[in-house]
């Protein structure tokens, strides 16, 4: 175990929106993982503003052990859970482990879980709402849908997922839709539910603006720009479309060089080093996208842009 902790007790009555980055997890030279900067990590972003965190996608959770995937979410309850909500990714390739993942997160105190579908293979849509449904009744915490074709499957259709709505209801049901096209599926599964959906923008913050006026609920993002997303989201939330609008033009900027799950992975962990959270950029292997030399120097130009959208964070 990666850490010796007593278990607290679920706090899921809080309320899950707002500003919710997705943490890198960091590791050392063995690949092991970094806890001390992990720490360090979840405090800056709560430090920065952030509403909660999240453990999913990018923090790396496909490539996790079983064991660590736990460990992983216990550190998560425990550095993140007295300063707001945290969100634990428990979806995997059979029901029965994605079920055994939720209970441990809400025995942790995780006050939501996320999942998503198995990946490899293509699921009809009854066993799609047989595994979610299987999720669902086994924790007392809200359940996000995770539509992570954007990365990883296939794009899950909005009649199922209107579906699970339609029998546990939107304090128990919540959608991360990341399929494409993104705006026009957000806007779908939101008729499809009477506006009820609560739904989460993931896509790195660069359809915020566009979803935001849709009435999405939060964000969930990479780390490495919580800076700018959380001056960007005050912004829509208090109508100040032309600031909203100064910080997107930047950070849509940068986001379109991640077009993959590694590339939003090899960016995002060398902007933490720039930042001075992550001592190295190491990523477990292997991996479709390296940091070439221009491409860093791109980025590195695109953030400056970004910072400077946002003097009182720079």
């Amino acid at each position: 175990m990666l850490l010796n902790m007593p278990q607290p007790m679920n706090s899921s009555r809080r309320k899950v929106r707002g500003v919710l980055p997705v943490f890198q997890t960091p590791y050392h030279a063995d690949e092991s993982i970094d806890v001390a900067t992990l720490e360090k990590e979840v405090g800056w972003l709560y430090d920065c503003g952030a509403d909660g965190i999240v453990m999913a996608m990018v923090s790396e959770v496909l490539r996790l052990s079983s064991a660590e995937r736990e460990e992983l979410a216990e550190a998560a309850c425990k550095f993140g859970g007295g300063r707001g909500v945290v969100v634990i990714s428990v979806g995997a390739e059979s029901s029965k482990v994605a079920e055994c993942y939720a209970k441990h997160a809400e025995g942790v105190g995780a006050d939501a879980v996320m999942a998503i579908p198995p990946v490899s293979v293509i699921l009809g849509e009854a066993e799609l709402v047989a595994y979610y449904s299987r999720i669902i009744r086994a924790v007392g915490t809200p359940v996000i849908v995770q539509d992570a074709s954007g990365y990883v499957g296939w794009p899950m259709s909005i009649a199922m997922q209107a579906q699970l709505l339609d029998e546990f209801g939107p304090e128990r049901v919540m959608f991360k839709p990341e399929a494409s096209p993104i705006v026009p599926r957000l806007v779908e599964l939101l008729k499809a539910t009477d506006g009820r959906a609560r739904v989460f923008e993931g896509t790195g913050g660069i359809v915020l603006v566009k979803s935001h006026q849709h009435g999405v609920v939060g964000t969930m993002f990479g780390a490495d720009f919580i800076r700018a997303l959380v001056v960007l989201w005050r912004a829509l939330e208090a109508g100040d479309t032309a600031r909203a609008q100064r910080i997107h033009e930047p950070l849509a900027a940068i986001i379109s060089v991640q077009t993959s799950l590694d590339a939003f992975l090899a960016v995002e962990k060398h902007l933490l080093v720039r930042q001075g959270i992550f001592e190295n950029t190491n990523v477990r292997g292997p991996v479709g996208f390296r940091l070439d030399e221009e491409t860093r120097r791109e980025v590195d130009r695109l953030f400056e842009r970004l910072m400077e959208a946002i003097p009182e964070h720079g």
